[in-house]
């Protein structure tokens, strides 16, 4: 990682352009001096020189602690990837002939796991001869679709894999 930082960011002799426009430690522009005038202030103030810009025409460099430079930024980026949220695929499972009061505790579920910001797989999956009925299936996985349209919208329509219907549905945020 710190050979990755050296690289992003080059400090003090690595700097190789022959003039750089400076800012000093408290944040004041310089202006254009040669590298080596910036060095010469860099050390006289016990700090680093490090090329903050190097694609400017001349390269902006700043008289600073590299160290501290380069913890400032891991803390920054270690907050950037706890604030990262990882969606997961829940699944329910439902049949075709599911009663009222389980459908209700299932869509419960599928409110939650929306609410929570997940993506939701629904099955349907069939038994013996109701493979027969997959027009009630289709029905019961609309009705999903119709009572969570507030909060998510249909990523993968109504599909038939083996002896199972697959749905899946996103949060809307």
């Amino acid at each position: 990682m710190s050979s990755n930082a050296r690289d992003e960011h080059r400090v003090n002799d690595r700097i190789d352009a022959r003039e750089v426009r400076l800012v000093d430690q408290d944040g004041n522009m310089v202006g254009v001096v040669s590298t080596r005038d910036a060095l010469i202030r860099a050390e006289e103030v016990g700090l680093d020189l490090v090329e903050i810009a190097s694609n400017a025409n001349p390269p902006v460099c700043k008289i600073l602690d590299f160290g501290k430079f380069k913890y400032d930024a891991q803390k920054k980026a270690n907050a950037a990837r706890k604030k990262q949220k990882v969606i997961e695929v829940k699944e329910i499972k439902m049949r075709p002939s599911i009663d009222d009061n389980d459908y209700g505790i299932k869509m419960k579920k599928v409110r939650a796991f929306l609410d929570d910001g997940d993506k939701v797989k629904v099955t349907m999956r069939f038994r013996g001869r109701e493979m027969a009925h997959q027009d009630i299936a289709v029905g019961i996985l609309e009705k999903v679709r119709g009572e969570i349209a507030d909060l998510a919208k249909v990523e993968q329509f109504p599909k038939l894999e083996g002896r199972q219907m697959v749905m899946v549905v996103a949060p809307l945020k």
